[in-house]
């Protein structure tokens, strides 16, 4: 395995949108557990920022931008394992705002499975009733 040195950009300090700018659809503070694979190795992290459109896994060792990751999380209140496959779109090394850890995008998850993370997002939001 390669080392890979990243730095970390201040939000709007390459003139790109903030993350929070640039997500397209909120995420709920909700913590669950995520267990990852890359091609050659296997990980349990977790996550406290999750949305139909991807997640961001705290790790201290984040995988390069692009890389492909296979993922199998539980959502509160269901009992079903959800399986999807998505891809490293974002590192960060952490800050005084947020943790270090990766945003993943989601290649592949059914149109169902996207409704039941809506749902629970939408019931976490502070003022949403479920």
């Amino acid at each position: 395995m390669s080392k890979v040195s990243l730095s970390l950009v201040e939000p709007g300090q390459d003139g790109s949108a903030s993350s929070a700018e640039r997500r397209r659809t909120d995420r709920a503070g909700v913590t669950v557990r995520i267990d990852y694979a890359t091609v050659d190795e296997m990980f349990s992290e977790f996550t406290r920022d999750i949305n139909e459109g991807g997640l961001f896994i705290e790790t201290e060792k984040p995988h390069q931008p692009g890389t492909e990751v296979s993922m199998q999380f539980h959502l509160p209140g269901s009992s079903e394992t959800l399986q999807t496959v998505g891809r490293v779109v974002r590192v960060s090394n952490g800050s005084e705002s947020g943790p270090p850890g990766m945003g993943i995008e989601f290649d592949e998850l059914t149109a169902e499975d996207r409704s039941k993370i809506d749902r629970i997002v939408r019931s976490l939001r502070p003022g949403v009733s479920g």
